[in-house]
This record gives structure tokens, C-alpha cells and sequence, in this order.
């Protein structure tokens, strides 16, 4: 019996096999390599994984997928995670010195949180190809000075290399969403180009800015920035939010933290 798209768990489950070709092709999984898909659903994308590398660890919260998972591929080799992937320890998966390649369908629910846990444990990433609200990667790649440009531009930039790879209609999905995908690919940076000694505070500050992003960064930084570092950065306080780079919004927080 086929299984239903479930609204509670955002499904919308992947057909169109020239999307899934593009991907596989993007991807290029190897043998050997340590691969974990977030969300297989009905196993589209993860036939080709699993031939392509030999072992795949899948994380799926649907519990009704799990039989027909293992009925379509009962290779050992296809380890599935019945359990939320937003508490789901990646660490648990490498041992020291190896890197996952992690490739997901994320639910458009939960995708930016979803995106912030993985990058938490970009010490064990080696890349990310995941599929995302195009609205949500069209944010996420966009360059300083651009409308879109923002929190999340900035957040993602600081920790990776961001490309957008390939733009997905709502057809190659069953049920048909109301957005358009696009599939993402993120590329860890280490070391960081841009060293941020206080991630905590670096947030903040990229919150506050585009948290009033219409008032000059004078203004939307006033409780945290003072005229003095300012002038000491460099940076002019007659600029807004969208106009800094990543690299200013590092040198910023990292003043602010120097000065403490």
C-alpha cells in the first residue's frame, strides 16, 4: 500500500527521475565514502547513494516508512535511524579524522533550524547537498548589497562555502508544494577565512543589525558597538546591515569582544 504524504512531517516526496539524476550527479558519491540522508522518504534519491558508495545511514522520523525502507532495500548496508534528525548526534556516525557528506530533502517546517544543527557539527562535514525552499537558498547565497541579503546570508557564509546547484519546480514533488526547491550545496570552511572569537556574540550582533535593518548600523548597533570601535574597524556607522560583508560583521564582533 503506498504510503501518503504526511502534512505534520512536511513530506513532499521526490518523482521527477531527471531531478534525481541531476542530484546523483552533483553529488557524485564514492565508494567508501561515510554518507548520511536526512529524510529518505520512499527512497529516491537513497537508491542511488546506497549503489554509488556501498553503505548509507539514513535518519527518518516517519515510523511508517521504516518497513517499506528496509523491504526496498534489505542490504545490511542501509542503516536506518528511526529518530529526529534535530537531536540526532552526527558525531555518533565518524570516527576521529572522518567526514560525512550529508544529503537531505529537508521539511520546509524546520529547514533553517534543521541547517543551524548540522553546522554545529561541521567538524565531522566534509559537504552538505540539501534541498530547500528556493526562497531560503536564494537568502542564503546572496552577496552584501543585495535585498535578500541578511541574518541568514552571513550566519552560513562565516562557516561555508554556499552555491546554489540547481532550481527544482514544485512538479518533481508529490504532493506538488507551493514554492519552488532548490538544492544547495554547503562546503564547510576550515580553517575559517574569517576567524570569529566569540560565535555567541557574533550572533547577536548580526540579529541586532538585521533585526533594524532600515537604521543605520549606528542606530541598530548602539547597544553593543560604541562610536569608538567604529572608527577603530574602519567601518562606517552610516551604513545599514545589507552593506557589510562577512568579513566586516567578523572584524566587528571581534572588536566588540576584544574590548570587553
Amino acid at each position: 500500500m503506498p504510503h501518503h504524504p504526511r502534512k505534520r512531517f512536511g513530506q513532499n516526496f521526490l518523482h521527477d527521475q531527471a531531478v534525481i539524476a541531476k542530484i546523483h550527479h552533483a553529488i557524485a558519491a564514492q565508494p567508501g565514502e561515510r554518507l548520511l540522508e536526512i529524510g529518505p522518504g520512499t527512497g529516491a534519491i537513497t537508491a542511488g547513494l546506497l549503489a554509488a558508495a556501498g553503505a548509507l545511514d539514513v535518519v527518518e522520523l516517519d515510523r511508517d516508512l521504516l518497513e517499506p525502507l528496509r523491504q526496498r532495500f534489505p542490504d545490511p548496508a542501509l542503516r536506518i535511524h528511526n529518530c529526529d534528525a534535530l537531536k540526532f548526534d552526527l558525531h555518533t556516525l565518524v570516527s576521529a579524522g572522518e567526514r560525512l557528506r550529508v544529503v537531505g530533502n529537508l521539511p520546509y517546517n524546520i529547514s533553517t533550524p534543521l541547517l543551524f544543527h548540522f553546522l554545529d557539527s561541521a567538524d565531522c562535514i566534509s559537504d552538505l547537498h540539501l534541498m530547500l525552499q528556493k526562497e531560503v537558498v536564494d537568502r542564503i547565497v546572496a552577496a552584501p548589497g543585495d535585498k535578500i541579503y541578511g541574518r541568514l546570508s552571513v550566519m552560513v557564509q562565516s562557516r561555508c562555502q554556499a552555491s546554489c546547484l540547481l532550481r527544482i519546480g514544485a512538479g518533481a514533488f508529490t504532493p506538488a508544494p507551493k514554492v519552488e526547491s532548490a538544492f544547495l550545496r554547503l562546503r564547510p570552511l576550515n580553517p575559517l577565512p574569517y576567524p570569529i572569537d566569540d560565535p555567541a556574540l557574533h550572533a547577536r550582533l548580526v540579529a541586532a543589525a538585521f533585526g533594524q535593518r532600515r537604521k543605520t548600523l549606528r542606530n541598530s548597533l548602539s547597544k553593543v558597538v560604541s562610536a569608538e570601535l567604529f572608527t577603530a574597524t574602519g567601518i562606517d556607522p552610516s551604513l545599514r546591515a545589507e552593506n557589510l560583508s562577512v568579513a566586516n560583521y567578523a572584524q566587528l564582533a571581534n572588536a566588540v569582544s576584544a574590548a570587553r
